[in-house]
């Protein structure tokens, strides 16, 4: 017979200490209780709920475990499970989603300041105060300054050059680029429809500037394009509607 190796049998006695020091000691006190089994470190009553709540999902009975110590033993009683509420939904529920609100509505207890006046008096009175002042600014100038009427017209002479009033001198000076359709009829028109359909290009409530740039822009351009024109046929037009410079020729404009 062949014999075992000495080292193999000094690791197999190793091995042999080694798992006796690891095993649990037998309990020493044999006329207590067993402990539960389960980890030591969670506290009973956990256990005790845990133990109901698997119960009740699995449709056992649920275990109410009441502890009450009398001398050296345990005693634990047993209760019947409650029965389910009489108005519990699916599953023993008892709550219920009515509705869903917004926070505000229930939390907001204060009013928001809204930036709005009336029109009276706060309106009102600025603008009658304004206009008295507009007032009496009309009538200190036109009582100082003296404006008197020019004599009447000679058909048989025209005057060079002929002007129309400065609110056509816009037309006028398109006159001379264009054919008269296209600067009386065709430029005017096409403005005009431009301005009606800003309001429905344009649709942002705002009345701030930083946010009707489109507005601002459209309106802007339109003035430039119509003042330019007129302060030329004002003041950069001379005999014959020809293009002068005012600062060398004069101004041929009558105000």
């Amino acid at each position: 017979m062949t014999e075992v190796p000495e080292h193999l049998l000094k690791r197999a006695q190793a091995a042999r200490d080694k798992a006796k020091a690891e095993a649990p000691a037998p309990a020493a006190d044999a006329g207590g209780a067993a402990e539960p089994a389960g980890d030591p470190r969670i506290p009973a009553h956990l256990l005790e709920r845990s133990k109901a709540a698997k119960a009740k999902k699995a449709g056992g009975e649920q275990v109410a475990a009441a502890v009450a110590t009398t001398g050296g033993g345990t005693a634990v009683a047993t209760a019947p499970p409650p029965g389910p509420p009489t108005a519990a939904g699916p599953g023993g529920h008892t709550q219920r989603l009515l509705t869903v609100v917004k926070s505000g509505s229930i939390q907001d207890v204060k009013a928001k300041p809204i930036d709005k006046v009336h029109t009276w008096p706060h309106l009102l009175i600025i603008e009658f105060v304004a206009a008295l002042l507009v007032t009496a600014f009309l009538l200190i100038f036109s009582w100082v300054v003296n404006a008197p009427l020019q004599d009447l017209a000679n058909f048989n002479s025209t005057p060079n050059p002929s002007k129309a009033p400065w609110y056509f001198l816009g037309l006028q000076e398109l006159l001379t680029m264009f054919h008269p359709m296209v600067a009386g009829v065709t430029i005017p028109g096409m403005g005009i429809f431009l301005l009606i359909l800003a309001p429905y290009i344009d649709k942002n409530p705002s009345n701030k500037p930083e946010f009707r740039k489109f507005a601002i822009a459209l309106m802007t351009v339109h003035l430039m394009f119509w003042g330019v024109l007129t302060i030329i046929g004002s003041f950069f037009r001379g005999p014959g509607f020809n293009f002068t410079l005012p600062w060398r020729d004069g101004i041929f404009f009558e105000f």
